[in-house]
């Protein structure tokens, strides 16, 4: 069975950075595309950033220029670096990978506060 890790997560100050990791068991290049999404309270789920198997990469417009999504193939690991985060942004992080099914992982908490 397809299982996804994320770590990383914590309390960091707005304008703070963080990064995020999520380990694979199999090998990621299995998976079409890998990815992050994240979810505040309240609200639906939101995609993030994907990596493709050919290292395209996507990135909702919210992030842009200040998240990337980076990958390990060697550790069947794919990273988020999330640098000047605002408020806003403290949701619980996903992990998902797509095969022909969507795969998820547990879940990392992000709280940006002061």
């Amino acid at each position: 069975q397809v299982q996804l890790a994320e770590s990383g997560g914590g309390l960091v100050q707005p304008g703070g950075s963080l990064r995020l990791s999520c380990a694979a068991s199999e090998n990621i290049l299995s998976f079409t595309f890998m990815g992050w999404a994240r979810q505040a309270p309240g609200k639906v789920r939101e995609f993030v950033a994907d990596i493709r198997d050919d290292g395209t990469t996507w990135y909702v417009d919210s992030v842009k220029g200040r998240f990337t999504i980076s990958r390990d193939n060697a550790k069947n690991t794919i990273y988020l670096q999330m640098n000047n985060l605002k408020p806003e942004e403290t949701a619980d992080y996903y992990c998902y990978g797509d095969r022909v099914d969507r795969y998820w992982g547990q879940g990392t908490q992000v709280t940006v506060s002061s």
